[in-house]
């Protein structure tokens, strides 16, 4: 039923008007949703359940948040790094609404490919910044889809201050970290790596290891558990510092 009503939504309503009116129309939809069963911990609603969509993971009828996004905000409150000067790559619009409303921070969202709602255009190897500008980057889900994930990684290094936290997340697999350059269509990428805009597949020592290589000299490994209630799912985030 959810996929059926957005993509009536997204035939029938302008992009833009859709996503400035989403919390609304999201309203409308989740209303026969209001609940106990579970409790979405970025919008504070109460529900009967979450909903589950074809990739397996169950997002928050009301706000719209995935598992990952509630875990990742979730985290942030938990260990007060919501201060400063913080650089969100690609953010979703149910971060994006609660941060670039947020008072305590300077947030600076950035989409290098237009397709997110965000201020500036970086591209994440050659971030048009001063070194040790950003108290807090998050980086979720954006270094599979860099060919030079290395200069990405030393340009975050460079524009974290000192003590500053770099989150970062992607998909993992057990071993060694899969990449081929060789792999250059859709269909190719699709089958080696899981998304037909994915390069590579981490292993998260793998990541860690690459990222300790190209200019953080810490990365912390952070493993998480379901919570049915509050729609988190079994999670690994790396926390990487200067």
């Amino acid at each position: 039923m959810y996929q059926t009503f957005k993509k009536v939504a997204l035939t029938v309503v302008p992009r833009k008007t859709l996503f400035k009116n989403e919390v609304f129309i999201r309203s409308l939809f989740a209303f026969h949703l209001k609940g106990k069963n579970h409790r979405c911990s970025l919008c504070k609603k109460n529900l009967k359940k979450f909903i589950k969509i074809p990739d397996g993971d169950i997002l928050c009828p009301f706000c719209g948040s995935r598992s990952r996004t509630r875990r990742l905000y979730n985290f942030l409150l938990e260990n007060n790094l919501l201060q400063g000067k913080v650089l969100h790559f690609s953010p979703s619009r149910s971060l994006y609404r609660i941060f670039s409303k947020n008072d305590d921070i300077t947030y600076y969202s950035t989409d290098f490919q237009d397709e997110f709602i965000a201020e500036y255009n970086y591209n994440i190897t050659n971030i048009p910044v001063k070194n040790n500008s950003f108290d807090l980057i998050i980086c979720y889900h954006i270094l599979e889809h860099i060919e030079d994930d290395k200069a990405a990684m030393s340009e975050l290094s460079r524009v974290l201050k000192k003590g500053g936290n770099c989150i970062i997340q992607t998909p993992f697999k057990v071993g060694k970290i899969y990449e081929d350059v060789s792999k250059t269509t859709k269909a190719e990428r699709l089958k080696a790596f899981g998304q037909e805009d994915h390069v590579r597949v981490y292993s998260v020592e793998g990541l860690k290891e690459r990222l300790l290589q190209n200019g953080f000299a810490n990365v912390e490994i952070k493993n998480f558990s379901k919570n049915i209630f509050n729609g988190f799912m079994n999670e690994t985030i790396l926390i990487a510092k200067k």
